[in-house]
């Protein structure tokens, strides 16, 4: 809305001494503007281009920086190369895996190992872009922000063509509070961290994944991970759910202040009926994507999440129990933050269970032993002490096979077969869905190190298929499977085959990890 080609734009940041938005904002990146192709809109912008004044170090000392200072890291306005290949990887990954999130389309080396890191997206609106006008009660530039968002979400083809001005601003609120419901059951289902807060800075108002230097995807559920940001701790995986309804609370908000001119009080939103909408939609999407992991087929599953059996119910609530049980060691640091362990992977389970309870049906058993469960869960997390088969861990494995068969013989009765055919159809989906090998945040991180250690070497367009390569094999759909025997490097060079060989062993390392 604005002539100018490049610009920085003002948004919320909690880390800033002024908690409504003044002056803060993209404080090292630049908005270069949009293209338009195949009736998609998309933001393109450049991280790492220098300092603008809204960045946190001239917020918090009052003073400007020149870029590449050596002062202040929130100062300097750079981004590093190893940042970028990061943010390549990761985002490839979970664009593959059907995760929101902004797309990297370059990184741009500069000396000094440094680079510029080009983005896009379908819209590069934050919520923070909207509540740093709502904080300051600027209900001419909250309009103008939320009738772009609308226009963009509905020109994209995003939602459907909502008309009256009302019934757009009550739309924006209910789409996203189904946004963020279907956002935040994704996080827990595939562990991942993104620090989300009630400021929505470190999201897009469509759910995407942006901002790579603290996202984290786990290979357990480690519930309890903190990141740690200077003088602050970030939220927890399970908190985000709660971060992520606040938000919708402040959207609805916006709602009621563009529709009547005055700020309704958030004690008064507690039981706003977009809040239901956001209970309801994430207690859905959890149970259709715990559904997908364990083998059936979308459909099947979003139709069995809207109304679920009571074997559904139990089977999940056993399933959680195993998930977030911690180590013993307790909690402990890492190097960028806190963490409390969890002892149990529970993807080696729901890929395992189908194709052992296969074979032990061939012997004329309908189980597996409950100690040979307890082994496929146990992570290398697990201590001695939590190695331990006790009476109560016996009984909960139990219980947890027990549920398990209930719920597939509940399947095979409404499909009208038997419960081994079930099992062999499921099997191979499982597999796929729970693959052994799962890129981390630690086994990026060095698989990182490993691709910018041979970048030299390495053509730019041998760089990129390596990336689509290992991002093609972090693939969960059955899909993605059916040619997993043909090797994507075979026509490479021996250099590029050796790395993406070291990839996927990086891949296994750290497949456990945080």
């Amino acid at each position: 809305r604005l002539p100018h080609p490049y610009m920085a734009t003002r948004y919320l940041q909690l880390q800033h001494p002024d908690r409504q938005g003044r002056q803060s904002g993209d404080g090292r990146s630049i908005w270069n503007g949009c293209f338009r192709s195949r009736g998609t809109t998309w933001d393109v912008s450049s991280c790492g281009t220098g300092v603008t004044r809204l960045c946190p170090a001239t917020s918090t000392e009052g003073r400007f920086f020149q870029t590449g200072n050596a002062i202040s890291s929130y100062g300097c306005g750079t981004a590093a190369l190893a940042e970028g290949i990061n943010a390549a990887v990761m985002s490839s990954v979970f664009h593959r895996n059907d995760i929101a999130t902004e797309r990297v389309l370059c990184v741009l080396e500069v000396p000094r190992g440094q680079a510029i890191i080009v983005r896009a997206s379908r819209c590069l609106l934050r919520p923070s872009h909207l509540f740093a006008a709502l904080h300051q009660n600027d209900i001419p530039r909250l309009k103008g922000l939320a009738d772009s968002l609308i226009a963009r979400r509905i020109a994209n083809g995003d939602w459907a063509p909502v008309r009256g001005e009302a019934r757009r601003y009550r739309h924006l609120a209910e789409q996203t509070a189904r946004t963020f419901a279907r956002v935040t059951a994704t996080f827990e289902s595939e562990y991942i961290f993104c620090w989300l807060d009630w400021d929505g800075d470190n999201i897009l108002t469509d759910g995407s994944v942006i901002d790579y230097g603290s996202v984290r995807q786990f290979g357990l559920y480690h519930r309890d991970y903190r990141f740690q940001d200077l003088d602050r701790l970030s939220t927890s995986i399970p908190e985000q759910k709660r971060k992520a309804r606040q938000i919708v609370q402040r959207f609805a908000q916006i709602r009621d202040f563009l529709l009547t001119d005055h700020m309704t009080p958030l004690a008064k939103l507690r039981r706003d009926p977009v809040l239901a909408v956001f209970d309801r939609e994430f207690e859905i999407d959890k149970r259709r994507l715990f559904l997908y992991k364990i083998g059936l087929d979308p459909t099947e599953a979003k139709a069995l999440s809207t109304r679920p059996p009571a074997a559904l119910t139990k089977l999940m609530k056993s399933h959680a129990r195993f998930e977030k049980r911690r180590s013993s060691r307790g909690l402990h640091r890492v190097p960028d933050g806190l963490t409390w362990n969890a002892v149990y992977c529970m993807r080696d389970v729901l890929r395992e269970l189908p194709s052992r309870l296969l074979e032990n049906a061939t012997q004329n058993r309908d189980r597996i032993a409950t100690e040979e469960l307890l082994e496929i869960a146990l992570s290398d997390y697990a201590s001695r002490k939590d190695r331990v088969a006790t009476p109560y861990r016996r009984r909960a494995a139990s219980l947890y096979q027990r549920s398990y068969l209930e719920f597939m013989d509940w399947i095979a009765r409404h499909r009208g077969c038997d419960r081994a055919s079930l099992l062999a159809e499921i099997a191979p989906k499982a597999a796929s869905r729970n693959p052994y090998a799962r890129m981390t945040g630690d086994g990026l991180t060095h698989a990182t190190r490993r691709i910018a250690s041979s970048r030299r070497r390495l053509a730019a367009e041998e760089t990129y298929r390596l990336v689509q390569a290992f991002a093609h094999s972090q693939n969960l759909s059955i899909e993605a499977d059916s040619d997993a025997d043909s090797d994507p490097m075979a026509e490479e060079r021996p250099l590029v085959q050796r790395i993406y060989r070291d990839l996927q062993r990086l891949a296994v390392d750290h497949r456990e990890s945080l």
